[in-house]
Order: C-alpha cells, then structure tokens, then sequence
C-alpha cells in the first residue's frame, strides 16, 4: 500500500502508534509498533485474527499464560562464540523463554475453535525441553549454581565451608582468651576487607600473635587477624579461587550445549516479539472497544457508529461525548461530498475513516460496530488542514494545488481521497469550477472519495452523477448547535447568517449582507435547512418506529416461547404424578397379597390375583403408547401449520413484490413533466420538471432538485 509521510501526519497515524506501544512488554516490540506501516491484505487479515483472538481471551476465563519476558538477542549472537560463556542471568532468560513456548504450546490447543490462527505459529516451532533440563542441571531456582553441578565443585564447596567453620571457631577462641587479657579496645572485634579482624590496643599489638590489616585514624587501635585464623584463611581464598574456575568451566560448557539449539531459540524469540505485538494490539483494542469487522475481498466499506479512536481517549479523559459516524462506500456510491456548517465534524468525518482505514490495514482493530465492512485500498492521499509553506514561500492555496497535482498524478480505481475544504483558497467562482473539474477527473477514475465543500456548483454536479452522493453534518436550526450526525442523501446548508447571528455579530450587518446576496441562494439555503431538518425528523420517526417493532417482536417471541416451556413442564409434572400414583396404587395391592398370603389365603389365589394385574398393567402400558403416538401426531401437526405459515409469510412478501411492481407501472403512467409531487413526509411540494432514467428534476419555484422517482409521490 502506498501513502506518504504527510498523509501518515494529517490522519494523526503516529500518534495512534504512540498509544499502542506502551502496552509492549519488549522495548523492541515497542519500537517495531512505531514503525508500522499498512501491509497486503494477506498479511493484514493474519494479524488482524491473531489479534482478534487474544482480545477474546481477555472477555473471558480464558487468560493466555503470556507475561513479561526478557529478550535474548544478545545471548543469541555471542553464543556461537568458541569457548564463550555467557553470565548467569543470560541462561535463566533462555530457560525462561522456553519454559513460555512449553506452557504455550500446551495451551493454545486445549481451545481450537477460540484460538484457531494462534495455534497455528506456536504448534510449528519445535519445543526442546532438553533447554530447560541442562539449565536446571546446573542451576537452582535462584539463579545459582548448584553444588552438585561437578563432583569437583561439590567437594571444593565442601572444602569452602570446613574454613569457614573453622575461621569462626578460631576466631572466637583468640576473642575470647585476648579479652581476657585487656588487650582488646571496647568494640573487641570490626570487619575489615569483609574479614572479622581483633580491635587490639596498639600498646599491646605485639603481645598478639597474628597479621596487621589496619591502624585506626588516631593510632590507639591496631587491627589484627590472629595467627590461629590465617592459614584457614589462605585455604579459604586457595579454595574460593579454584570455585571461580570450576564455575567457569561448567558455564563454557553449558553454553557451548545450549548453542547447539541456537535455531530454536531464534525462533522462539521471533514468536515472543510477535506475539508481544499482537498482545500490545489486543490490549488497545480493549481500551478503545477494537473488533474486527467483516473483510471483503470486493470492493464495499461499510461504517456503521464509527469511532475515531484517538478522540474517544481525549473525549474519555475529560469526560465529553463523542459521536459516531455512519456511511457507506461501494461501486455504486465511490463518492460522498460532505456540506454542512464549520465546527460540524466534516473534517473529524474524513480523519476518521482515513485513521481506521490505515488501522485496519496494519492489523489494528477498529471500533466499529460489528456489523460494519472495510475493504483494502491500494492508497490512500488526504488534503486536510492548512498547508501553507512559509519555508518555500508558497500560500495556502498554492500549496493546496501543488498537493492536488500530486493526487491527480497518483489517483486510480485502487485509491481512497480524503479532501477536506474541496477547493476552497481562491476566488469562488474559479476556485468552484476548478474544483468541479477534479471532482470530475476522480469521478471518472473511479477512484474513492470523501470530500467536504461549501460551493453550490459541487453539490449539484454530485447529485447529478450516478455513482456520488451528497451528505450533510446535521445542525439544529433552534438551538443553532452542531449535532455531529452525518446524513447521508442530502446536501447540507451551510448555515452562514445563522452562525454569524449566534456569534453576536449585530443583526444590521446580517441584512446588509443578505441584500448583497442573490435571492435566489439565500432562499436555496434556506430551503435546504427546512428540507434537512424535515428529512431528519422523518428519519428519527422511522428509526423510533422500527426499535419499536422489533422490541415488541422480541417480547412476542420471548412470551411465546416461555409459555411453551411452561406447558412442556405442566405436563411433564402431570406425567410424573400420574406415574407416581399408579406406583403407589401398586404397592398398595402388592401390600394386599402379602397381608392375604401370610394370614393364610391359598398360593394359587395369589398368583391369580397377580397375574390379573399384570394383564392390567400390559393393557395400561399399550394405551400409554397409543397415547405417545398420538401426542407425536400433534407435535407433527403444529409443524406442519408452522410450515405453511411460513408459505403464507413467503407468498405474503411475494404479493408485497408484486404491488411494488404495481406502483412501479403506476408510477410510471402518472410520473411525467409538469405533475405536482412531494417527498413523503414533507410539506414542500413541487412541479416535474425533467425525467432522465431514475432520476428526477423537481422545481420548487426558489430553487431545482434532482432526486430519485421511488421517493417521491404525486399530489
């Protein structure tokens, strides 16, 4: 994909990086987060999946025995090293990481439908516990070598801890007997160069048999190892030195072995630095409410309440609303003009969908809603923002061209436009039909675009191509505050006189200003504002009208199905009580016979008496299966009402196509040039003036609009 530094700056790309990277335990990974840049598709969708996968993992029980770690890229290069030995902490990294490989690999399958593309990278590295076997052969769990490493350091330890013992106990004996003595100063012992040593008074150092290590500052004190401690001392040392070497062999040793799995370990470490990224992603998308939505290979993006991520955390933080944003784009609609009132969130609309676009291209998640469709671009090229030059003297507007040429160059059916203020900088008229001849040259590029504009000419040249359609940003006309809506279908207003009389500025200026204006646009603004406030009332009405009707089916749905569960479960306890009675019943007369038999009534009476009710109950038990058979009939019945149901909903939707096609027929008798119509829902009215295919010129006296016959109906 291709998209320049600037582009990367004006959708505010970096910064997104920025908020992702700390989430990194590595600091590698996080400067690898810093360096993202969109990737194919392939690619992207791989990453995004992985990442979609670990983010469930947080929504559930299901934690990943993932944690921090420490790299071994410097362990890994000098390893190789002839006789090299690394230091004791660089073989409990190594341990460390391959113990998360064991642990890993043993996770991720216990869970295959949940973690399907995340087992894939761990289950083809290759887990060599014998890393950890020789690790632990060596060291103890608190990253020292054990004794029992070589036989030879087991008995030089052996050797360390028979001088230290004897070191104390001699010690102890001179402390005592020269105490006795009055040789010692008050403090009688200090340690000196990590030796305890005799504090003997200097006036009878000679009297003390043994070495001299040190004098105090004022000379009264001598410090004295004594004579009884030194040779145990010297073998101390002798031994402690023969330690460090054997120590050092064994270390030689265990990396000469460990640099045997130097593959494996490279590739354990390029996992753990992937999966720290994907971890980093994942923990992102958790703040900002991430998913991944459809990905289609044809060309539709569909935004349904999308977010721009990095206003959501400034939003968040201060406590402020933010509002999304919902809009489409396909084949059929490549471009969408956005009008409306500055301050209204045009320019916050192209961010955010140039932002998650970059995102979802490096296998960031977006928040979206679920249900939402992205597609990938081969560019994207954005002109937002002032771009005024003072280093090379250029102005705001030829700054704007010199990009604008740039885009015209590189513009193709694979590129995404966002353009904010659509050739604004020069004089209206001009500047208006130069904008229209890009507009134009992108349009039959088939390129992709989103733009935002003031100028009337742009507008209409929009509504009159197939394949653009007009939006505007909501603004309500009493309160004169944006609504930050996006309404797709309709050019906006840009609400210029009411601004400027919200912002105080004196009415007498207003109505000189408007004088100055054709009437005829003033009136088209003013139809337009009472058009979109219409259109949104309309709008709100439906939408209130459809929540409605589907709460009231969920609930006839969930009524429905609860009653049906409380009539299984009334005949299920009738079942069981019928059965419970007869049990009973049988008891009794089973209790009968053997009151009768042990006060003497006859064998053969009994046994008949029996065998009757053994008839009964073989008569009993083929009626109860007559009566299942005939409860399964029933059911099949239901089923089979249910069924032609079904016929009668699907004939119902086919008599719905067959009267759309009516008023198709009907419409087309009725729809010709100088019939009065209006919109459905609207008070305006208006005179057909123009038929070209689907399309419609009404003229509302004031002004003209083009739009399509299906929404409109004849007066």
């Amino acid at each position: 994909m291709y998209i320049n530094k600037e582009d990367l700056n004006e959708l505010e790309f970096p910064q997104l990086l920025a908020e992702i990277s700390p989430f990194a335990y590595s600091p590698k990974t996080r400067d690898k987060i810093l360096q993202l840049r969109p990737m194919e598709i392939d690619e992207a969708e791989l990453s995004l999946k992985k990442t979609s996968e670990y983010l469930s993992s947080f929504e559930s029980s299901n934690a990943i025995p993932f944690d921090e770690y420490e790299d071994i890229e410097t362990e890994l290069k000098v390893m190789l090293i002839e006789n090299y030995r690394l230091e004791n902490s660089s073989f409990i990294k190594i341990k460390t990481l391959t113990e998360q490989i064991g642990k890993l690999q043993k996770f991720f399958p216990t869970m295959p439908d949940t973690f399907h593309t995340l087992i894939g990278d761990v289950s083809v590295l290759e887990f060599k516990k014998e890393i950890i076997d020789k690790v632990d052969k060596v060291f103890n769990r608190f990253g020292e070598v054990k004794s029992d490493a070589s036989p030879v350091l087991k008995e030089l330890r052996a050797e360390i801890q028979l001088a230290k013992k004897a070191i104390q106990e001699n010690f102890n004996r001179a402390l005592f007997n020269y105490g006795q003595s009055d040789f010692l100063d008050d403090i009688r012992e200090t340690i000196i160069e990590d030796q305890r040593v005799l504090a003997v008074k200097s006036g009878f150092k000679k009297r003390v048999a043994g070495r001299v290590l040190g004098i105090s500052k004022t000379g009264s004190i001598t410090y004295m190892q004594p004579d009884s401690v030194v040779k145990h001392y010297f073998k101390l040392k002798e031994s402690e030195e023969e330690e460090k070497k054997e120590i050092d062999k064994i270390l030689r040793k265990l990396t000469a072995e460990l640099a045997e799995f130097q593959p494996q370990l490279w590739k354990y470490q390029a996992y753990i630095f992937d999966l720290d990224l994907t971890r980093a992603k994942a923990k992102f998308a958790e703040l900002v409410n991430g998913i991944l939505p459809k990905i289609n290979r044809h060309r539709t993006l569909k935004l349904k309440d999308a977010f721009h991520p990095l206003l959501w955390l400034r939003n968040k933080a201060e406590n402020k609303t933010i509002h999304p944003q919902t809009l489409s784009l396909t084949d059929h609609n490549r471009i969408i003009c956005i009008s409306g009132p500055n301050a209204g969130g045009k320019s916050i609309t192209l961010k955010t969908v140039g932002l998650l676009q970059l995102m979802i291209q490096s296998g960031i998640l977006v928040p979206v809603h679920p249900r939402s469709e992205m597609f990938f671009f081969e560019k994207v090229m954005t002109d937002i923002g002032d771009n005024q030059s003072i280093e090379n003297h250029l102005s705001t507007y030829s700054s704007r061209l010199k990009k604008m040429a740039g885009i015209i160059r590189e513009a193709d059916a694979n590129t995404l436009l966002l353009i904010d203020e659509f050739g604004t900088g020069s004089d209206p008229e001009l500047g208006g039909a130069l904008a229209e001849s890009f507009m134009e040259y992108f349009y039959d590029k088939k390129s992709f675009a989103i733009i935002t504009t003031h100028y009337t000419n742009i507008k209409i040249v929009i509504e009159e191509l197939p394949n653009a359609e007009n939006a505007a940003m909501l603004f309500d006309e009493e309160t004169l505050e944006p609504m930050y809506k996006l309404e797709v279908g309709q050019a906006g207003s840009s609400f210029t006189f009411e601004v400027a009389e919200k912002n105080r500025i004196p009415r007498f200026i207003i109505h000189a200003a408007k004088k100055k204006v054709e009437h005829d646009i003033v009136n088209l603004d003013k139809t337009i504002v009472k058009l979109q406030q219409e259109k949104f009332e309309v709008e709100k009405l439906k939408t209130d009208l459809a929540e409605r009707k589907e709460s009231v089916e969920d609930k006839r749905d969930n009524l429905q199905k609860l009653n049906e569960q409380l009539q299984q479960k009334l005949f299920n306890f009738q079942k069981l009580y019928e059965e419970e009675h007869r049990k009973l019943q049988f008891g009794n007369k089973i209790e009968t016979f053997i009151d009768g038999y042990v006060n003497g009534r006859s064998r053969k009476d009994v046994v008949k008496d029996f065998v009757k009710i053994l008839e009964q109950e073989k008569f009993r038990k083929v009626g109860a299966d007559k009566d299942e058979s005939k409860r399964l009939q029933v059911v099949k019945r239901k089923i089979t009402q249910q069924l032609k149901k079904e016929d009668v909903i699907e004939k119902i939707a086919e008599t719905n196509d067959k009267l759309e096609e009516k008023r198709k027929t009907d419409r087309a008798v009725w729809m010709k040039e100088g019939q009065r119509v209006r919109i459905p829902g609207s008070t305006s009215v208006g005179t057909i003036e123009k038929i070209s295919k689907n399309k419609v010129t009404v003229n509302y006296g004031t002004f003209k609009t083009t739009i399509s016959a299906d929404e409109l109906e004849r007066i």
